[in-house]
């Protein structure tokens, strides 16, 4: 005898690994390693440091420049 499937839950099923396999596809594309994230932070870091090395004015301590 043959299997009796539940056919909405075969949808939903089906449905879910083709989400999954576009998500896949997605993150390889668009995704960046984590040498590169955190590359491109302490670059950030590196630039914010260097811009407050050069004001004209330290910051008081009630926030007024």
């Amino acid at each position: 005898m043959a299997e009796i499937v539940n056919l909405r839950l075969a949808r939903k099923r089906l449905a879910r690994t083709e989400k999954e396999r576009i998500a896949q596809e997605n993150r390889a594309r668009h995704g960046r390693a984590k040498a590169h994230r955190s590359l491109e932070e302490a670059r950030q870091a590196k630039d914010t440091a260097h811009l407050d090395a050069h004001r004209r004015e330290k910051p008081d301590g009630n926030g007024e420049r």
